[in-house]
């Protein structure tokens, strides 16, 4: 019996060995293809414990979640403007036949990228080729999303694999077009600001044109009222003097003289050459009496 242990310890470690390869474990986060002699022999989706044959069976697992498959450099479109645009997108995608996804792809993420961009893309140059370039910046954005990915699913499930969302990050225009565009910008700005010179000119000078006629106006019609009342006053003071004359015509005849007296001999140094029998010395010739 004593000879026998060895033997029979060698065997237990064996069948345990042999039924530690046997078990495997599915998170719930994966899936798990069950091999035997490189084909598939069964698909795991649920988590738990398993067993499988040791040594003629093997396991590989797949990833339950959605992957991101995000683009390395931005990707060049054409718009229906035949202007170029800087694409850059993502897809975040989940396998959902895990079978069918092996097949296609012999579970390679790698190679499903490449099948997925190929795909996403043909849908973005299909997309941008019948918009704009106001379209695919925002006037149709989340349009061209949503095609982009109903197209694109409908394709990746040929490969058990679903398209989740796909969202476009950027649309940029190339440098030598955004310099084109910026050019172009700035020329229709000077001239947006050219214009609106020119109609202030033009407006600053209706309103100096307004302003000086409204100024000749003012100024005639202020000159016509004085002209008016300047009238008005030399005939009251025509007819106040008419009126003085009339009630005593020698006393105005010699207040008036006496004016003229003033006027004429103001200064000593004033000369005054008039004949002796004239008129104006009327009242200085006369003693005053009777007026005569």
């Amino acid at each position: 019996m004593k000879r026998n242990l060895p033997f029979i310890a060698a065997f237990a470690i064996a069948a345990l060995v042999a039924l530690a390869m046997s078990m495997f474990t599915v998170d719930q986060r994966r899936f798990a293809i069950v091999f035997q002699l490189g084909e598939i022999k069964d698909v795991i989706s649920e988590p738990g414990l398993n067993f499988k044959w040791p040594l003629i069976q093997n396991v590989r697992t797949f990833d339950k979640r959605i992957l991101t498959y995000d683009s390395p450099e931005p990707e060049r479109f054409i718009t229906a403007e035949k202007k170029p645009v800087l694409v850059d997108a993502f897809v975040k995608w989940r396998i959902i036949d895990v079978r069918q996804y092996y097949i296609s792809v012999q579970g390679d993420e790698a190679r499903a990228h490449v099948r997925l961009s190929q795909t996403v893309n043909a849908g973005l140059r299909e997309e941008f080729g019948r918009r704009s370039v106001h379209d695919v910046v925002s006037g149709a954005r989340d349009k061209i999303m949503d095609d982009v990915r109903t197209k694109a699913d409908a394709d990746a499930r040929a490969i058990g694999v679903q398209i989740v969302d796909v969202r476009l990050k950027r649309v940029d225009l190339p440098q030598e077009v955004s310099e084109s565009v910026y050019r172009r910008m700035e020329t229709e700005r000077k001239r947006v600001a050219n214009e609106l010179r020119s109609k202030g000119a033009a407006e600053a000078e209706k309103i100096r044109a307004d302003a000086d006629r409204q100024r000749e106006i003012i100024v005639a019609e202020a000159y016509r009222d004085a002209q008016r009342l300047k009238g008005e006053g030399d005939a009251k003071a025509a007819a106040i003097y008419a009126a003085a004359f009339g009630q005593n015509p020698e006393f105005y005849a010699f207040y008036r003289s006496l004016e003229a007296y003033r006027a004429s001999f103001r200064s000593k140094s004033d000369v005054l050459v008039i004949e002796p029998n004239s008129e104006f010395f009327k009242y200085l010739k006369s003693t005053g009496k009777g007026g005569k």
